[in-house]
Parts: structure tokens; sequence; C-alpha cells
């Protein structure tokens, strides 16, 4: 028997709520239907793009049937596996059918964004590298949004690199942005430059402790000008703000966290 959160935060301030789909150590349907009494919104994340590690589509109509009994809402993290902007035009044909598969999938759920990372997998920075991974990502980019949908329900995860790198592609194909505080924390880049110039463009937040070369922690290990930051950032900011931990754990002292330092600023 898993432990319940002690108490629901749903509705608690003036952004949604959530957390990851991995917060107990077993399938998404159990996940979701522990977490939908307390939450306003879950993150289901697709770590592989094989078949057997999605959901199914009966798994899918449980899915819907916890939101609709709960009032909850979903946001899907595409596969971590696939890459657009590879130099093997294989794989970056593999990467658009894994996207339009996992959308197909998981349409019945009407996610309110699709988070996906735009990994630049080569540690040097020369300019000519940069600049062929930019034009296949572009590419790429430019082959899925022909398909008929509204590309603002796709959000660009910032990463390790300047989110500026991919700035065209953004404007281009009106592309929304996730901004991860956990990893512009990590890289040592800018959270309030990054917020400033995209928040009109962000949908969703991947909020997470980060420290020691470690992210992904419990929001307590923030330091406390990274909490000052973030403070006045989701006081501006009324869209997901999504817990991004991996254990009830961290989840309960995160939510007590934010709630208390929320409560203290008196948002």
């Amino acid at each position: 028997m898993y432990p319940p959160l002690p108490k629901s935060y749903k509705g608690m301030f003036p952004f949604k709520i959530g957390t990851t789909s991995f917060i107990y150590p077993d399938n998404y349907v159990q996940n979701v239907n522990m977490l939908a009494p307390y939450l306003d919104e879950i993150e289901l994340i697709f770590f592989e793009s094989a078949s057997d590690s999605l959901p199914t589509n009966h798994e899918i109509k449980e899915l819907y049937s916890l939101a609709n009994e709960y009032d909850l809402s979903y946001n899907i993290h595409l596969p971590l596996d696939i890459s657009l902007g590879a130099s093997e035009p294989s794989t970056r044909h593999f990467s658009l059918e894994v996207i339009n598969q996992v959308m197909d999938l998981t349409a019945p759920l009407s996610p309110t964004t699709y988070t996906l990372h735009l990994p630049y997998e080569n540690i040097d920075v020369e300019n000519e590298r940069i600049k062929r991974w930019k034009e296949h990502t572009y590419n790429s980019m430019k082959t899925l949004c022909t398909s008929n949908f509204n590309s603002r329900v796709i959000s660009i995860e910032t990463l390790h690199y300047p989110i500026e790198w991919v700035e065209d592609i953004l404007i281009d194909f009106n592309l929304s942005v996730c901004m991860d505080l956990g990893h512009l924390i990590l890289y040592g880049l800018d959270m309030k430059y990054v917020f400033d110039r995209y928040k009109n463009r962000t949908s969703i937040i991947h909020l997470h402790g980060a420290n020691n070369r470690c992210d992904h922690q419990s929001l307590d290990l923030l330091s406390k000008s990274n909490l000052k930051i973030i403070l006045e950032m989701l006081k501006q900011f009324k869209g997901i703000v999504s817990i991004e931990v991996f254990s009830y754990e961290h989840l309960k002292v995160s939510l007590k966290y934010l709630e208390d330092v929320w409560k203290k600023h008196n948002f």
C-alpha cells in the first residue's frame, strides 16, 4: 500500500500545480490514481520510444476516466531517446514518427502541452557543428508542423545550452517554451533573463531542486537567492508548474515547502 499525500493542493496556487507520473514505483494508471485527488495536473513522462514502454490504449482509457473523475489534466513529456537534430537522416525520420505516434496515442487525453527535448549532443560548441544541428532541427520541425495540429501545443524544454540557439524555431513555427528552472540553475544560465524573454511563450515550468551538479531534488534544496527569483516568476505565471521529482518523499517535501514559502511571502 502506497502512502497518499497528506493534503490536497488543488486550486491552491494561481497556476496549475502538478508532478510526474513516476512518484510511486508502479505504472502510469496507479500513479495517477494515487495523485489525482491532490493535484491539478500530471506530467506523463515517456522516457523511451519503444512501444512496450508506452501506455496501452486500455491504459489511456483508464487515464481519461481518472481525469474526468478528479477534474485532472495531463501534459506529456515526449520520449527522451529521440533527436530531431541528429546528423543521421534515419534518426530524424524515426524521431518524427515517434512524436506523431505518441501524439496520436494520447490525443484522447487532450494534453495541455507536449514537452520536447531538442538535444545538442556534441561536447564542443564549434560554430559549424551548431549550425548543422540547427539546420537539421529546423527542417525536422518544419516537417512536424505541416501536420494538422496547433503547433503551440508543443513546448521546447530549456536544456544545457542557451535557448536562443533555437529561438528562430520557436518563432517561425509558433512553439511554446517549457522552462526547466532546475536545468537553468544546474547549467548556470540566467533564469530571470530567460523568463523575461520568453514568459509570454511559456506554457509549463519544470520546478525542482538543484545543487552540487545534481537536479530533480526536493525544493527545499534551492538556495535563498534562487528561491527569491523563482517566487517572483511564479507570482507572474498562470500556466502549469510541474514539480519534476521522482519519489514520494521528494514530492511531499516539495509541496509543503512551496506552500510554506508562498504563504510566507503573502502571494
